[in-house]
């Protein structure tokens, strides 16, 4: 076989495999386009952190009665002072 002919069946040989690897590229496209609900994502997230140690932080603020947070409400209440 000449030079030409070898590169050409080294280019068939690519070209097929190149199309295999389009296909399979597309079923593994398909197979990751189903939809996965958000609360699902979000609870294998903080599953895995949680194995990872990450102790999550609550964001949500937390209204106690203590009285040093009555006085400091009704204070600020109270206070007419121009919000800056």
């Amino acid at each position: 076989m000449s030079q030409d002919q070898e590169l050409l069946e080294l280019v068939r040989t690519l070209t097929s495999r190149v199309k295999d690897l389009e296909k399979q590229v597309t079923a593994l496209k398909l197979v990751g386009a189903q939809d996965v609900p958000e609360e699902t994502l979000v609870a294998i997230a903080a599953g895995v952190a949680a194995y990872l140690g990450y102790a999550g932080v609550r964001t949500q603020p937390r209204f106690a009665a203590s009285p040093g947070w009555t006085k400091g409400t009704r204070h600020g209440q109270l206070n007419h002072t121009p919000v800056r």
